[in-house]
């Protein structure tokens, strides 16, 4: 792999320069690490290359970017080597939130503003290089959501801003305002939305590469008994044999194979399964390969 394949890209002319992988924290909560493992899961990525994490503030009910903080006040150096994203605007009920009474969305002002602040502390940094509205809320107002994002990147709190799990018409309602960065969606061999619903094609149009979250379906690619599973890994088995590569390695070549240029978020603490993602940053896929998959998916050939 070259260093030109780890080279950061720009995920639009609004938005920050990433790693072409980006390492997921949001199951840290579940990884049973000390302080210690935490600071060298962290080294460990960003030896490889994988120099931006991806959080939410409800990750871990309210506790990954506490865990991911620790790590960064025990090696405050770590900071100025990766990029952080994080996530707000879905309100849970939680003992670590005792001020929300129902699960909802949340993208007024004050919420935002509070969440930023609670990141900020929660991280141990001083800013937060991109900020996404988690989901849609049926209740935002762009104008002043728009406002918000202003004064948080003004106050330096927040470099750059994007959304997450949006449709187009919902980005665009925002977009038009202030300039996003991205859109992070989810996508795989399994879950083919956003191929036709419009989704990737406006990325397209506007020159955002999109974040995918849940590039291997949250594992279902290697679920026993899933039958749609069972032809698409049958498929990327034997891609793989051709490719030298594992089933994982030529799923993430799947995703980045798509013109719109996607960004992969890792959901694993191995190595091991950074090292199947980076893989596929080098490994070119023939169109009709790509096509052989999606066939596998939908179990007909295409209309």
């Amino acid at each position: 792999m070259t260093s030109d394949t780890l080279a950061p890209v720009a995920l639009s002319n609004h938005g920050p320069r990433l790693s072409p992988i980006v390492a997921g924290a949001w199951r840290m909560g579940e990884w049973g690490m000390n302080v210690e493992q935490r600071v060298r899961w962290i080294e460990q990525c960003l030896d490889l290359g994988i120099t931006s994490f991806d959080h939410a503030d409800i990750y871990g009910g309210y506790t990954v970017e506490r865990l991911f903080g620790e790590a960064l006040a025990a090696q405050p150096s770590l900071r100025s080597r990766m990029q952080l994203v994080t996530k707000c605007g879905i309100k849970l009920v939680s003992e670590r939130r005792p001020g929300h009474a129902i699960k909802s969305y949340d993208t007024s002002r004050a919420h935002v503003l509070a969440s930023v602040d609670e990141s900020l502390r929660a991280l141990h940094t001083d800013h937060i290089d991109l900020l996404l509205i988690h989901r849609p809320d049926a209740l935002m107002d762009p104008d002043e959501l728009a406002h918000t994002f202003e004064g948080l990147r003004a106050a330096g709190k927040v470099l750059h801003f994007g959304v997450s799990n949006h449709t187009p018409s919902q980005l665009a309602l925002l977009n038009n305002r202030i300039g996003l960065a991205t859109n992070q969606i989810e996508l795989s061999p399994l879950h083919l939305n956003a191929l036709t619903d419009g989704t990737l094609d406006q990325c397209l149009d506007l020159g955002i590469r999109p974040m995918i979250w849940s590039p291997l379906a949250g594992g279902r690619l290697f679920k026993a008994g899933d039958e749609a599973a069972q032809r698409v890994r049958t498929v990327l088995e034997a891609l793989g044999r051709q490719h030298q590569v594992s089933v994982a390695t030529m799923a993430y070549a799947w995703i980045l194979r798509h013109p719109s240029r996607p960004v992969p978020i890792t959901g694993s603490q191995r190595l091991e399964a950074l090292q199947e993602a980076l893989a596929a940053l080098s490994l070119p896929l023939a169109a009709e390969d790509w096509y052989r998959v999606l066939e596998a998916s939908l179990g007909r050939s295409v209309a």
